[in-house]
C-alpha cells in the first residue's frame, strides 16, 4: 500500500462550483464531522492515488486530453518488512504519479517511487537470502511501479452517487534481496463510489476490491487480499482543502512473508498557490506491518497535454 492543481488558465475542478447558500460555519462543521468519523473508523479497521496525499481513489477522472503530474516524498517510522525481517524508518524521496484523461469515461495512471531508503533499527528472521551486510545500518533499492486504468461507469446525480472501476498491475521492479520490495507481479481490481455534499464542498468516496498477490516463497502460488479505502475531502476555501482517510488491505489467510495485512489512517490538507497544488498529511499505521507513523508531502500540476482521438 500506501501528495491537485491546474495551470493558471484552468483551475482544477470537476465542474464549476456552485455557490452554496449554506453558511461557512455549517460547512466547516460538516467537514469536521466527516473527518472525525474517518478517525473513529480507523480505530476499528485493522497504493498512490490520483487525489494526493490520499491512498483512496476518487471516481472522478482527469479532464479529457489533460495530464496531471504529481511528485512527492514519504517518510514512515518503524516500518516492518515481513519478507526480509527488517524494521526501520523508510524514506521515499521521489514518489511520482502521471495521470492521463483519455476520454470522459477512461483514465490511465502510472505511480511509484524511484528508490526507497531504509534506516535499519531491527533485524528479524528473513525468509530469503539478503544482499544486505550483517552490520549494515541502512538498505536501499528500487521500488515497484503500478499501471492503472480507471473507468467511470455512472455520473453522480442529485440523489445517487457516482460509480467506477479501477484495474492495476504492479510490476516487479524491486530487488527483494535488498530487504525492501518483493519483486513480484500483483494484480488489483476495485469498485469505486463517490458522492458530494454541502453544495459540493464535501466529497466522500470509497474503494472496495481484491488484490491477487504473487506468493513470495512458494513458486506458482498466490494469495488474494481484500483492499479497501474510505476518504473525505472538504473544501474550506477556494484555495484550501482538508482531507482524511482510512485505507489498506486485509489478508484472511495465514500470510506469506511480505503479504501481511496493512492499513493506514491519514489526515492532512491541500493548498492551491502559484499554479500548483501543494499537499501535506500525517499517517498512522493500524496493523503490525504498517508504519507506526509517517509524513507525506507533495505537489501537483496539471496541463493540456494532447488532443484526444475521436
Amino acid at each position: 500500500m500506501g501528495f491537485s492543481l491546474l495551470a493558471r488558465e484552468r483551475p482544477l475542478k470537476r465542474s464549476s462550483p456552485k455557490r452554496s447558500s449554506r453558511p461557512l460555519a455549517q460547512t466547516l462543521a460538516l467537514c469536521g464531522a466527516a473527518l472525525c468519523s474517518l478517525s473513529l473508523c480507523s480505530l476499528s479497521l485493522t497504493g498512490a492515488a490520483q487525489q494526493r496525499p490520499l491512498l483512496t481513489e476518487d471516481v472522478e477522472l482527469v479532464e479529457t486530453g489533460r495530464i496531471r503530474l504529481q511528485a512527492g516524498a514519504d517518510f514512515f517510522q518503524s516500518q516492518r518488512f515481513g519478507l526480509s525481517g527488517l524494521r526501520g524508518d523508510l524514506y521515499r524521496p521521489v514518489v511520482l504519479g502521471v495521470h492521463l484523461g483519455l476520454n470522459s469515461n477512461v483514465g490511465f495512471s502510472i505511480e511509484g517511487s524511484l528508490r526507497d531508503y531504509l534506516s535499519i533499527r531491527e533485524r528479524g528472521a528473513s525468509a530469503i537470502p539478503l544482499a544486505v551486510a550483517p552490520g549494515a545500518a541502512s538498505a536501499s533499492g528500487a521500488s515497484d511501479f503500478t499501471l492503472w486504468t480507471k473507468i467511470k461507469l455512472r455520473k453522480e446525480t442529485r440523489r445517487g452517487p457516482s460509480f467506477g472501476a479501477r484495474i492495476g498491475v504492479q510490476l516487479p521492479n524491486s530487488d527483494q534481496s535488498r530487504g525492501i520490495g518483493t519483486n513480484a507481479t500483483n494484480v488489483f481490481a476495485m469498485a469505486l463510489v463517490g458522492k458530494r455534499f454541502a453544495g459540493e464542498r464535501v466529497s466522500v468516496f470509497g474503494n472496495l476490491g481484491v488484490g491477487i498477490l504473487t506468493s513470495t516463497v512458494e513458486p506458482g502460488a498466490q494469495q488474494d487480499v481484500l483492499t479497501y479505502g474510505l476518504a473525505a475531502i472538504c473544501r474550506v476555501t477556494e484555495r484550501v482543502d482538508l482531507l482524511g482517510e482510512v485505507a489498506g488491505r486485509y489478508n484472511p489467510r495465514i500470510p506469506a512473508p511480505g503479504l501481511e495485512s496493512q492499513a493506514q489512517a491519514r489526515l492532512g490538507a491541500r493548498f492551491r498557490a502559484a499554479g500548483f497544488q501543494w499537499d501535506l498529511a500525517g499517517a498512522a499505521g493500524l496493523t503490525r506491518f504498517s508504519p507506526r507513523s509517517g509524513l507525506t508531502l507533495g505537489v501537483t500540476y496539471e496541463f493540456k497535454g494532447f488532443e484526444p482521438v475521436k
